[in-house]
């Protein structure tokens, strides 16, 4: 099912991370593994949030979902193949080509999406080969970075249950030519369709054994199980693999919510199909395209939803805010100079923290010391963590869960003397607006114009409209 997109909806955002198309010589594991891992970081720094007029797409996995499951499920509600297969030759691997074809799954109509390998192929990867080719491809800035997320989770999984370097890590199934061509290509598709945000429903997972490069294991196999460990996921008494590796590594690297649908202007909406059929309950996944709305006034939730109020539902009737689940870090050091402290939160917010501080404090028998708090979504929390101990060198770090509450905002660019302008617009409940320019936009422009600082920041956020 299909309905009208507007595709050329294409939107580089100018504040995402550059990258120059010439990245080429001899690069160790660790330096691949670092600049790609920056920029991920980045990348979720910056992203859209959902927010009205966004476009979004909502996945419904009540079936799982699987890479190939969600490329389809994007073809099928109005993602331009042809888009998607030019996006994909940007990679620079030969023997492979894309075919969809219109299938049933249980009498309900979805595309399957067949990934046709036409000569011998390489049918595992080091993630730094894989990490590699995607930081090599002249691809859009959101294909490329979402590309990148999704294998960097994947590596960071992998590489604890196998107690390896993440670049290191060998895969196996998600190294081969159709799983890069599965995740590539989603991204390729969201891109086709404009979409901003990415949410998803919980996640079904079967049940059973599966038979894997590693030997038998079971389902859900061990990756999927942490990959979507900040996620609500739920087993049926169902006996096969419903939610894959790369399935789960998609969701874990794009969705910024998991829950009931958004409230949204629906656009289109997809079906993916698995390769199996039969059973009551269809092997597809669902993905619902539209526009972000307000979340309008709603009646008490039963009792079947209300473990979603906290992600998905809006405060009150009156407010325009939202709240999601954050995980906040913290540690106290008193051997750490500030020079290094400086050093420590501009990495935690580069490799994708939402915000890091200190705060200076006592320590017993009078030592002076800081804390350091980190704010991250629970799926970057064991990252972070690992970065902040690297750093530091403390031994224990505290985390705690909390539900933070965000304003209704949007960002404007504006142009002043030949500087592109970054605003941060905050509407308030009484339909008042407020402007925030970023520092270091009004930096820049300070020093053309060479007057403070503070005078531009006041003339720029009382003037921002004008």
């Amino acid at each position: 099912m299909t309905g009208e997109h507007d595709h050329s909806h294409h939107h580089d955002h100018a504040d995402w991370p550059e990258l120059s198309s010439a990245f080429s010589g001899d690069y160790s594991d660790e330096e691949v593994w670092r600049l790609a891992t920056a920029l991920v970081g980045k990348w979720r720094e910056t992203r859209k949030k959902l927010e009205p007029e966004a476009t979004v797409a909502w996945f419904h996995c009540f079936s799982g979902i699987a890479g190939d499951m969600a490329l389809g499920a994007l073809i099928d509600a109005g993602a331009w193949e042809h888009d998607v297969v030019a996006m994909l030759d940007l990679l620079g691997i030969d023997g492979w080509s894309l075919e969809t074809e219109k299938v049933l799954r249980s009498g309900v109509a979805g595309t399957k999406a067949h990934v046709r390998v036409h000569k011998e192929q390489v049918h595992h990867r080091h993630a730094r080969d894989v990490l590699t080719i995607l930081l090599n491809a002249d691809l859009p800035s959101e294909v490329k970075f979402r590309s990148l997320a999704t294998f960097v989770y994947l590596a960071e999984v992998e590489g604890e249950l196998h107690q390896q370097h993440p670049a290191s890590v060998h895969f196996h199934e998600v190294g081969a030519i159709d799983a890069i061509i599965d995740v590539v290509g989603t991204a390729a598709a969201m891109y086709s369709l404009g979409i901003d945000v990415v949410t998803s429903s919980p996640v079904a997972n079967g049940t059973g054994t599966v038979v894997a490069a590693h030997g038998v294991l079971p389902v859900p196999v061990p990756a999927v199980v942490r990959l979507l460990q900040s996620a609500p996921t739920y087993g049926l008494p169902i006996q096969r693999e419903l939610t894959t590796p790369t399935g789960a590594a998609i969701l874990a690297a794009n969705a910024v919510m998991f829950g009931d649908m958004p409230a949204m202007k629906v656009k289109s909406t997809g079906f993916g199909a698995g390769s199996s059929d039969g059973g009551e309950l269809p092997n597809l996944t669902q993905v619902v395209v539209g526009t972000a709305i307000r979340q309008p006034s709603a009646p008490a939730f039963s009792e079947s939803t209300s473990t979603q109020v906290e992600t998905t539902s809006a405060p009150s009737a009156t407010s325009d805010a939202r709240t999601e689940v954050v995980v906040v870090l913290e540690t106290n050091v008193d051997d750490v100079t500030g020079e290094t402290l400086g050093y420590v939160i501009d990495q935690l917010l580069q490799h994708g923290a939402l915000d890091a501080w200190c705060t200076p404090i006592v320590m017993k028998k009078g030592r002076p010391a800081h804390t350091v708090n980190v704010l991250a979504y629970p799926q970057d929390a064991d990252r972070l963590r690992q970065l902040l101990v690297a750093e530091t060198g403390t031994l224990g770090v505290r985390q705690r869960e909390m539900t933070r509450l965000i304003e209704s905002r949007r960002h404007e660019v504006i142009e002043i003397d030949g500087v592109s302008v970054r605003v941060k617009v905050a509407t308030r409940a009484d339909g008042t607006e407020v402007a925030k320019v970023e520092h270091d936009d009004a930096v820049r422009l300070a020093q053309i114009r060479k007057q403070p600082l503070r005078d531009v920041i006041r003339w720029v956020e009382q003037n921002w409209q004008f």
